[in-house]
């Protein structure tokens, strides 16, 4: 259905906004499904997760992970999480174009300052906090969304730290709209995702249909192979397993071309449209169709 990205320096009232839309979305009719995906939710501590560059790169795929498992069209996902790099924001951005959904960023413009102070008083009231160290290494490192990048748009800006937070505030209220807005042919604010050949999830039947197409091909190959080296001459009119029309007698290093093409075009027709073949006689078929349209007009 969606998936939203909440972004913003440490501390900045990332977590509270994240909660707050949850809230907003839960009082739509009909209820979304609606999922928090966080550093709690991996029991992972905040000074652990961004330790050092080798720390952070390993939170930020598991939380993709978790995000590429968790996105459908019957769901929106939430990512509280600094997300402070502009390339992995694109990432996310990926992901939701390959599932075909609505995507948006939420981002908390909560001046340094404030977020020093709100760190410090979590540390005071022994509360998850930065050490400074790290949090000033944060703070550096943020990149701010741009809305003229496609992976930061369409942006919702908040300002904690100036007008609160709230289930009512205007921003969370245009973020449900956005994520729970039917779409007809008269929508234009609202856009939905298309997936492109290059960011297609795989078939999960796939692996198997291209197995059955390997060993279906390699069945017809060797059938033909053995009726050859039994034939005396002239034209093979029937194999065992298929019916199979040649004139002339073929060598096995252009059987095995023909095999490796006709794959490939299977291959690069499945991403496009239709899956391979997922039955092995289906496969047969359509193979023996190929070498009696290739081979009759060689």
């Amino acid at each position: 259905m969606a998936l939203v990205v909440i972004c913003g320096q440490p501390c900045s009232g990332k977590s509270t906004v994240a909660r707050c839309l949850v809230c907003a979305l839960e009082a739509v009719e009909p209820k979304p499904r609606v999922r928090i995906i966080d550093e709690s939710s991996f029991h992972l501590g905040r000074n652990q997760s961004y330790a050092d560059m080798t720390a952070e790169k390993n939170l930020r795929g598991v939380l993709r992970s978790e995000v590429d498992r968790s996105l459908s069209k019957d769901n929106i996902i939430i990512v509280d999480s600094l997300n402070n790099i502009k390339g992995y924001r694109y990432e996310l951005w990926c992901l939701a174009r390959a599932a075909g959904i609505r995507y948006c960023v939420l981002y908390c413009d909560t001046g340094e300052n404030y977020c020093r102070e709100w760190n410090n008083k979590r540390g005071e009231n022994e509360e998850s906090s930065f050490d400074t160290k790290i949090f000033d290494d944060l703070v550096k490192r943020f990149e701010r969304p741009d809305r003229r990048n496609r992976w930061d748009c369409p942006l919702f800006e908040l300002v904690p730290s100036r007008e609160g937070v709230e289930q009512s505030s205007p921003v969370i209220a245009d973020a449900v709209s956005y994520l729970t807005r039917k779409v007809d042919s008269r929508t234009r604010d609202i856009r939905v995702l298309q997936p492109t050949i290059a960011t297609q999830n795989v078939r999960a039947t796939e692996a198997n249909s291209l197995y059955e197409l390997d060993k279906a091909t390699q069945e017809v190959i060797n059938a033909i192979v053995e009726a050859q080296s039994q034939a005396l001459g002239g034209s093979l009119n029937k194999v065992s397993i298929a019916h199979v029309n040649i004139e002339r007698r073929v060598g096995l290093p252009e059987l095995i071309s023909l095999r490796r093409t006709f794959i490939k075009l299977t291959g690069q027709t499945s991403l496009s449209g239709r899956p391979p073949p997922s039955d092995a006689e289906s496969a047969k078929r359509m193979f023996v169709d190929y070498l009696n349209r290739e081979i009759g007009t060689s």
